[in-house]
C-alpha cells in the first residue's frame, strides 16, 4: 500500500472493517440489539484507530477532508461514521430493528 495516498489507505481500512462487521460479525450475533451493536461498534472503532495509528501516528501526515485538514485519528473516525451510516440503516431495515423502539435496546442478559 506504499503508493496509495494516505486518505485512500484509511478509506480502504474503514471499508474492510465495516464489511467484516456488517456482513460477518453483526449478522452472526445470537440476538441483535442496538446495545450489542454499539458494543461491537466500539470494538471496531478501537481496531480501526489502532491500525491507523500504527500506520500514521507520529508521522505528521495530514488528511484532507476537502474543506480542511485533520490528523489521522479524526479522519479515521469521521470517514468511518459517514461510511457506516448507510450500512447501519440497511442493517436495521434488514433485521427489522427500529432504533427508536425501546425493545431494540434491551439485551435480556
Amino acid at each position: 500500500m506504499g503508493a496509495l495516498p494516505p486518505e485512500l489507505k484509511i478509506l480502504i481500512l474503514n471499508a474492510a472493517g465495516l464489511a467484516v462487521a456488517y456482513l460477518g460479525i453483526y449478522p452472526s450475533m445470537a440476538r441483535i440489539t442496538l446495545r450489542r451493536l454499539l458494543r461491537q461498534d466500539v470494538v471496531l472503532s478501537v481496531v480501526l484507530l489502532g491500525v491507523a495509528g500504527v500506520m500514521f501516528a507520529g508521522t505528521g501526515t495530514r488528511f484532507s477532508l476537502v474543506v480542511f485538514d485533520t490528523p489521522w485519528w479524526v479522519f479515521t473516525l469521521l470517514t468511518a461514521m459517514v461510511m457506516e451510516w448507510p450500512l447501519f440503516r440497511w442493517f436495521c431495515r434488514r433485521h427489522a430493528i427500529d432504533p427508536f423502539s425501546e425493545d431494540a435496546w434491551h439485551d435480556d442478559d
